[in-house]
């Protein structure tokens, strides 16, 4: 292939594990790389950006865009510390002023201008944000919150691995537990054996996946972001649990 004239990779749509962007710029190190974030009810894309020239901060998404102010709050929509994660909101220009003929799910998300976007995350200490995932998707472990992202981060660099995805499934005694749902890259060997060696060593205990579930591919939408309560759904029943 002829890639003299690509100068430039722009990724968005969803949280992209630094170690992929790093095994990319091995690649092409001569090309620039930029992330941009942003959702429908803020017009899309732009309220957050990395830049160009921010290499260092692979990883971020980066910082508000023009015109544009972000917080991380908590549950009781307080402020929370640099570094600690929590609701990721926005404000600027580009809010939506409402779901159409939705009143309640209006209030749900939009305060004071303010958009609640349902993203988890944290800023440094260079005013970058930092995604770390959704909160609808949390698994809460015997009351021990997760973020499927930083379970799937661990296995991101590694080369048997096409991709992967962490669910919440029923736990009698946790309540849930998480479930690491595998896609191998075709030709390479996995083992759950092998992957849980792997994840002990990269988090807390209480975040190591219970169960691994080898798929041949996940349930993704058109535009392919994974369809998270068809993955729980399907992971439910191969492995037989119930919520009971």
């Amino acid at each position: 292939y002829h890639l003299s004239q690509w100068r430039l990779m722009h990724i968005g749509a969803q949280p992209v594990p630094p170690s992929l962007i790093k095994h990319w710029m091995r690649y092409f190190p001569h090309h620039k790389y930029d992330t941009n974030y942003g959702l429908s009810e803020s017009t899309g894309p732009g309220c957050v950006h990395l830049g160009m020239d921010h290499l260092d901060k692979v990883g971020a998404i980066g910082v508000p865009g023009y015109g544009w102010k972000v917080k991380i709050v908590d549950e009781q929509n307080a402020l929370v510390k640099q570094g600690d994660v929590g609701e990721l909101c926005v404000k600027g220009p580009g809010v939506m002023v409402c779901y159409y003929h939705n009143p309640e799910a209006t209030a749900e998300v939009l305060e004071n201008g303010w958009l609640h976007t349902g993203d988890m995350g944290y800023l440094d200490g260079d005013g970058n944000v930092h995604l770390t995932g959704r909160l609808k998707e949390l698994i809460i472990r015997g009351g021990e919150n997760i973020s499927p992202a930083e379970v799937e981060a661990v296995l991101a660099g590694d080369d048997r691995v096409e991709t992967c995805k962490a669910v919440g499934v029923p736990d009698p005694h946790y309540g849930e537990v998480v479930c690491l749902c595998v896609v191998c890259r075709k030709g390479a060997r996995c083992t759950e054996a092998e992957l849980k060696t792997e994840l002990k060593a990269g988090l807390a205990d209480f975040k190591v996946p219970q169960y691994i579930l080898f798929l041949e591919r996940l349930p993704e939408t058109l535009t392919g972001k994974v369809r998270v309560q068809e993955l729980k759904d399907l992971a439910r029943e191969t492995l037989g649990l119930t919520s009971d």
